[in-house]
């Protein structure tokens, strides 16, 4: 390849890598694509260098820095390499934070950062200048800068984006939790833990950090605290412990609550739209956080009982055919199957896909208690049903979301159905999202026909 000194090569033309060559260009920084697929680039970028196939590390020399798309294995030969050569190779997030100066709130966590970051960027709108969100939210994050600097600006962050980054500094960062997710994308459950941790390695005095409350992360808040850091922590709790800022607080009448200042604030969970602890946490957290950029009561309440949560996310889908369905497909992963359904007594439980190399054995005690009936999906069932004969739960093998869907209807007794697959939807769609809106489609046309 001929000398490329002072340009840059983006690899990954998919969202992030195509916002990420759109800032390059408003810049007028010149840039190389690539990508090991064959695709073609957009008709308004149709006049850049294109480049498909497998990646090769010496095409990467030379060049200014490589910013790499989260969805490209960061261990990749290629870029292992390169990194190797003395390349600069990094994210979008770099890119990011090298051309943003003002308020930086960043959440991370395997399950609920969508609508924590949601919620969070909805209370602090209201704020003067408001508020925008992106990052792994759907927004590229480089997008929000395409017309000047915003106010505040809160990412959702991948452990993808935070294991490349190097510069990142955030003025307010939220952990939610760290679970068994993505093994087939780092090294090990330790090395994905590592990257989201690399969230709070530059915070200083005058900054804050939210936690879990759980004896895990420890450690952490005393290096934070002893680097003058203000941590703060939230979770379940039985009583009020003056140590736990926000959370859920888990009584005969379940109610979440925040800190305005020295002041306690609570909800009654009866008087929120949303559904199950685990999301009513995360608004919790999205409440401390607007309460700590001085959003007022009244208009945290009123948002919080307003809030009906995100598509997906145990999204109620409506009462048919005599029972409830709810859509939980974003649960791509064992921990968030139990969190949905645990939220509820007794369900028909619509499971399966791509198990991404985790161990469902956490799963057997939950699905035992809370599970009357299953529907296997996917293209693979293997592992799911040797869960539900462990756990002694009836099922049937589907196969397809219309079968399991007409499958959970002949289940004699009116117990909601939920679809909270424990497993990524790749075997069978594209992305989580449209395996939702399939089990949506399937309950209208089976309701349809009776």
């Amino acid at each position: 390849m001929a000398e490329q000194q002072g340009k840059v090569a983006v690899v990954g033309m998919g969202k992030t890598g195509l916002s990420v060559v759109r800032h390059l260009q408003r810049a007028h920084v010149d840039c190389v694509c690539f990508d090991e697929a064959s695709v073609q680039l957009p008709e308004d970028l149709s006049a850049l260098e294109l480049h498909t196939g497998v990646l090769q590390s010496e095409a990467f020399l030379g060049f200014e820095k490589v910013i790499v798309s989260p969805g490209i294995d960061w261990r990749h030969p290629a870029l292992v390499e390169a990194r190797k050569c003395g390349v600069q190779v990094h994210g979008d997030l770099d890119e990011f934070l090298a051309n943003y100066s003002s308020s930086l709130i960043a959440v991370t966590g395997t399950n609920g950062k969508t609508t924590a970051t949601q919620m969070i960027a909805l209370l602090l709108e209201t704020l003067p200048k408001g508020c925008d969100a992106g990052g792994n939210i759907g927004v590229p994050m480089l997008d929000l800068l395409a017309e000047g600097q915003p106010e505040r600006v809160v990412l959702e962050l991948s452990s993808f984006q935070l294991e490349r980054a190097k510069n990142l500094h955030p003025h307010y960062a939220v952990l939610l939790n760290v679970q068994a997710d993505h093994a087939d994308m780092h090294a090990s459950l330790e090395a994905y833990k590592a990257a989201k941790v690399r969230m709070f390695q530059h915070m200083i005095v005058g900054d804050t950090a939210l936690l879990l409350s759980t004896s895990e992360w420890d450690s952490l808040a005393q290096d934070l605290q002893s680097r003058g850091v203000a941590v703060k922590r939230f979770g379940m709790v039985e009583q009020h412990d003056q140590s736990i800022v926000a959370g859920v607080l888990c009584a005969e009448e379940d109610s979440i609550f925040w800190h305005q200042g020295d002041a306690l604030k609570v909800l009654p969970c009866a008087s929120l739209m949303v559904r199950g602890r685990h999301q009513q946490q995360n608004i919790a957290v999205a409440a401390q956080v607007a309460a700590d950029f001085g959003v007022s009561a009244n208009i945290i309440e009123e948002a919080l009982m307003s809030f009906q949560g995100l598509e997906h996310r145990l999204e109620f889908v409506g009462h048919m055919q005599g029972r409830d369905w709810f859509n939980d497909s974003k649960a791509t992963n064992p921990n968030a199957a139990i969190a949905a359904l645990t939220s509820f007594e007794k369900v028909v439980w619509i499971c399966g896909g791509v198990r991404k190399g985790l161990a469902l054995d956490d799963l057997i005690v939950i699905v035992k208690k809370h599970v009357c009936f299953a529907c296997v999906i996917g293209e693979d069932t293997s592992a799911y049903e040797a869960l539900l004969n462990q756990a002694g739960v009836d099922f049937v093998v589907s196969k397809t979301m219309t079968q399991a869907v007409a499958d959970a209807q002949q289940h004699e007794n009116g117990t909601p159905v939920l679809l909270s697959p424990a497993a990524a939807s790749q075997d069978q769609y594209r992305h989580y999202a449209e395996r939702g809106v399939d089990y949506i489609q399937a309950i209208r046309a089976l309701d349809a026909e009776s």
